[in-house]
């Protein structure tokens, strides 16, 4: 799944190589320029069309983007469901 959330991260940010260096720790809110209230929203729309979800306003929380571990046992519990 963190390979899968990183690709969306690196499309989504126009990210590049800079993509490869995230790992489950890495901080995504306030720690990557990019990563703005606008990309927010493309990267959750990003995971609705991989993966065949609906993402409700509720469920969207600062923490789902503390990190890309987070996200990514964000959108595992999503598919799981």
């Amino acid at each position: 799944m963190i390979d899968k959330i990183r690709e969306i991260l690196r499309n989504t940010l126009q990210l590049g190589d800079r993509a490869d260096a995230l790992t489950e720790d890495s901080p995504l809110l306030g720690a990557i320029p990019e990563f703005d209230s606008m990309a927010v929203v493309t990267v959750l729309t990003m995971v609705e069309e991989e993966f065949g979800l609906e993402i409700d306003d509720d469920e969207v929380t600062a923490d789902i983007f503390e990190t890309v571990g987070n996200l990514a046992a964000f959108v595992s519990a999503k598919v799981a469901a």
